[in-house]
């Protein structure tokens, strides 16, 4: 079991304290450091200081890091357009030397939409499948080559489809808990489908939907990684789980049943009840950043014996 740690900056995170939380996470053992792609914070609170745009700070962490997988759970197809997405993506995976993993999204949020002037179509999820067929296939044009493409809400003539990533392949991840159309999506172009927030019935059904309709597409159940993202908060006793716990704004019982809450060998045995359902990886969503002991107690009593 693959564990990474999945943060939440709009929630009120400067590129500072990600770039901790980043080299904590290097430092730990642990497999790869992702955000969101969110311009405002969701639920009460301020958002001081502000947003952080999800490919700058990717773009910095990959100068400042060595070994950690980078990436997005999911950047939003409404904020960018696709010949850009590529070109941004591109570059990043340069500057890390190929680390980069895009998590590509519809994006729902309407909110944020409307405080930063940012179109909000009605349908999004058809201009989702053309940024992926854009950004996938911009990639895989050969050097020298331009790449076109004809469709309803995007139009590219003649593309020079540069930058290549370092990568041969950057891993693309899909996700979500829309029963048809999502996994006829992540069939044909990810590399890893991930559920967010889905009880152990739930992965299990999706995971099981996405297979498939893999099988359907004419390719190999097993070539996709199958991961969840789930909030996490881990305690010595059950003290320490209540107080982090309250730190977020969560109640324990709650982050019990809908998360990995408790002492560590009770997230370590939820860990493996996931396993059983198919998910090979988990993105812990860590929502306080400052809390760093919290980080080394996840990586030295909880991901030590998954190893």
């Amino acid at each position: 079991m693959d564990l990474r740690i999945f943060t939440e900056p709009q929630q009120g995170a400067d590129y500072d304290t990600l770039l901790t939380v980043a080299r904590a996470t290097e430092d730990l053992g642990f497999d790869a450091f992702f955000r969101s792609d969110h311009y405002l914070r969701m639920g009460g609170g301020d958002g001081l200081p502000g947003p952080t745009d999800a490919w700058i700070t990717l773009a910095g962490l990959a100068r400042e890091t060595r070994r950690i997988r980078l990436g997005t759970l999911m950047t939003a197809a409404t904020f960018r357009l696709p010949g850009v997405l590529a070109i941004q993506v591109a570059q990043v995976d340069r500057m890390s030397g190929g680390r980069v993993e895009l998590g590509l999204g519809a994006g729902w949020f309407a909110e944020e939409h409307t405080a930063y002037g940012i179109p909000f179509p009605k349908e999004k999820f058809g201009r989702l499948e053309e940024q992926l067929e854009i950004v996938t296939g911009l990639w895989g044009t050969e050097t020298g080559k331009t790449y076109s493409y004809e469709g309803k809400h995007y139009r590219l003539a003649d593309s020079p489809a540069l930058p290549k990533p370092a990568q041969t392949k950057v891993p693309i991840l899909v996700g979500g808990h829309g029963a048809t159309r999502t996994p006829r999506l992540a069939a044909r172009y990810a590399d890893e489908f991930n559920i967010p927030f889905a009880s152990l019935e739930d992965t299990e059904r999706q995971f099981g939907r996405v297979r498939a309709a893999a099988e359907e597409a004419g390719r190999a159940a097993g070539s996709l990684v199958y991961s969840n993202a789930l909030v996490v908060c881990v305690g010595r006793d059950d003290a320490e789980v209540a107080r982090r716990a309250a730190a977020i704004g969560r109640e324990v019982d709650e982050l019990k049943a809908n998360g990995l809450a408790g002492s560590p060998a009770e997230v370590v045995d939820k860990l493996g009840r996931y396993a059983e359902a198919g998910s090979s990886r988990v993105y812990l969503q860590l929502l306080d950043l400052d809390d760093l002991d919290h980080l080394e107690l996840i990586s030295a009593q909880v991901q030590a014996q998954l190893g």
